[in-house]
């Protein structure tokens, strides 16, 4: 086996560890923490990215499989069809009908479960966020925590949750401020209402 399907083969294992972690039965509260730090952490947002590009060699590497294994099958036909053919010839093209089907196979599955995989994420996540509310309509202290709020961003890549993130914490900045605000006209307000009787007894003075 080359070298790059020795590292589909090596991915393919990766998704299929990947694949039992997320449908593994855990407690609700360590999946909403897993899923929340999927959401959150750089590094595996880089990972999804780098992900993404090496299924496009891989569906590459598909392609030229299948095209390998019509052209095998070609050729083992017209060793069947001719009655000279010597018998090591014969075996060295099963041999390469064989390895072309491998590698087919390899970087189909490869791809198929890919897919799986984030179709499984989704249906989770989902899953997830209803439990989520059915817990905070239950009236659960902790359906409000900053870990349910992470769930909530959960799915999004790292960059629009990091923008996510960074105008939820503006709206409150700005709340807050409002608030500063009406405070302080409340406190001017009050301030004007008591000077104001000091300034009109001089008047009645005179």
């Amino acid at each position: 086996m080359t070298l790059y399907y020795s590292l589909v083969f090596m991915l393919l294992v990766f998704e299929m560890t990947l694949f039992f972690t997320l449908v593994v039965p855990m407690p609700f509260t360590w999946k909403r923490k897993l899923f929340t730090f999927i959401s959150e952490n750089k590094l595996v947002a880089q990972l999804q990215y780098g992900m993404k590009i090496t299924f496009i060699f891989i569906l590459i590497l598909f392609i030229d499989s299948v095209n390998r294994v019509y052209r095998v099958q070609i050729e083992a036909n017209a060793f069947k069809e001719g009655a000279g053919s010597m018998a090591s010839d014969r075996m060295e093209v099963q041999a390469r009908k064989f390895y072309s089907q491998r590698n087919m196979y390899l970087c189909g599955f490869t791809l198929f479960l890919s897919f799986i995989l984030n179709q499984t994420y989704t249906m989770i996540l989902d899953t997830l966020r209803l439990e989520e509310e059915n817990r905070r309509l239950k009236g659960d202290p902790k359906a409000g925590s900053d870990t349910s709020k992470g769930l909530g961003r959960a799915g999004d890549p790292g960059e629009i949750a990091r923008l996510k993130r960074e105008v939820e914490l503006r709206d409150k900045d700005i709340a807050t401020l409002k608030k500063q605000s009406e405070g302080l006209s409340k406190e001017y307000s009050r301030l004007g209402d008591q000077v104001a009787p000091a300034d009109d007894a001089p008047k009645k003075d005179r």
